[in-house]
């Protein structure tokens, strides 16, 4: 009888674990992917682009730019508003960055000199 019982728990264990993988993998495939900006890329005036576009958390976005005059710097709401780079912000640089969206406000801006002031920035809020 103990030997009955323990392969139905082995049984209910990897039930258990092949339907948490479906369900992790059904998650993933739901995540969507966008190239920000327009057809120049992560540039100026792409403050608007986010409009009619519904984020989730674990959506990636692509930042497509050339390197030698802008970068992608993940900020917080105060680093957007003051267009300035707290302490420990992620900078990319590559040129072609792709960065998961976490839940809520995800804040964005280049901080080459007056680029954010001039308009390069966006927040993307992801459900």
């Amino acid at each position: 009888m103990a030997q009955g019982r323990d392969s139905a728990g082995k049984a209910m264990a990897f039930g258990l674990a092949l339907l948490f993988l479906i369900l992790l993998q059904s998650e993933l495939a739901e995540s969507a992917v966008y190239t920000v900006g327009n057809q120049n890329g992560w540039t100026f005036n792409t403050a608007g682009w986010t409009k009619g576009k519904r984020f989730r958390a674990g959506d990636v976005l692509i930042f497509k730019y050339n390197p030698s005059v802008h970068n992608v710097v993940a900020v917080n709401a105060a680093g957007y508003n003051g267009c300035t780079t707290p302490k420990g912000s992620k900078i990319y640089k590559s040129g072609n960055d792709r960065i998961t969206l976490a839940r809520g406000p995800n804040y964005f801006i280049c901080n080459f000199p007056a680029h954010c002031e001039a308009g390069m920035k966006i927040v993307v809020n992801a459900a």
